[in-house]
């Protein structure tokens, strides 16, 4: 289970959100802060006091709805954005449709199971955290600073252009090699000073790129895995179903069956 994240639980009835609170507060241990609001807009004063990590939300609501609430979040910077789950105790598919297009890890039907709610939370706050990890990257990659130990280093110009152009790029089948030619260093040395800046490997980096994109897409659109493999660069879907799951232990399917749950 991920230690040390905030929770925070928002629904305008008691019963509902007295009972998350506590089931969320008994699986956690004590490793996980659960705080709890009972409508949109205290929900919103909480978001900007505090460092949530997994909202967990109603969609109707007075005044704020869920989807009002994550749409306003919408504004903020990605990496201070917590991981969504939506529940409801209405089936509607088109509250299933908007929270896909708003980017919401999970879509949860009332009565909530003890054990759906577990799977859930677990699954958002590993999507949060791995957002949280190539947000970091990322901005490595626009501010052209690495943060590795808490004094603030500048890249070698040769990493910050590998980057950049790794970012541009990430559809298009490319190599270790093709990068070093493009910042003009040797593939051995440029392998070594990557590993040495980025504190991890060419590859490792590339890869990890990819698959947080087709996280992504899996759980934000309904395409087809094999055109999803083509979008993060992998000319095979079979080659890229193998990384996947070597990455995330689960198929891009079942990927997107558990991470992204429509209502029946």
């Amino acid at each position: 289970m991920v230690k040390s994240k905030t929770i925070l639980v928002v629904d305008d009835e008691p019963r509902t959100r007295q009972g998350l609170t506590r089931m969320l507060e008994t699986w956690g241990n004590g490793a996980c802060s659960v705080l709890s609001a009972d409508n949109g807009r205290d929900a919103l004063d909480l978001l900007e006091r505090e460092a949530i990590d997994l909202l967990i939300t109603d969609i109707r609501m007075p005044e704020i709805s869920g989807l009002n609430l994550v749409q306003q979040l919408e504004s903020g910077s990605p990496a201070a954005q917590p991981a969504i789950i939506l529940i409801s105790g209405y089936a509607e598919f088109e509250y299933a449709q908007q929270a896909i297009q708003l980017g919401v890890v999970n879509y949860l039907l009332k009565p909530i199971r003890k054990d759906k709610l577990f799977d859930a939370v677990e699954k958002a706050l590993q999507v949060q955290e791995e957002r949280s990890r190539m947000s970091k990257i990322q901005r490595m990659v626009d501010s052209k600073l690495l943060d590795a130990t808490g004094d603030v280093n500048t890249l070698a110009e040769p990493v910050q252009e590998a980057l950049q152009y790794v970012s541009q790029h990430l559809d298009q089948g490319f190599g270790l090699r093709e990068v070093a030619d493009h910042v003009h260093l040797n593939s051995s040395y440029f392998s070594v000073l990557f590993k040495e800046q980025m504190e991890m490997t060419f590859i490792e980096y590339v890869t990890r790129l990819r698959i947080q994109k087709a996280k992504e897409l899996l759980l934000q659109t309904k395409l087809p895995v094999s055109e999803i493999a083509e979008r993060v660069g992998y000319q095979t879907t079979k080659y890229f179903n193998k990384v996947f799951k070597d990455y995330e232990g689960a198929s891009p399917g079942a990927y997107r069956r558990g991470g992204q749950a429509a209502p029946k």
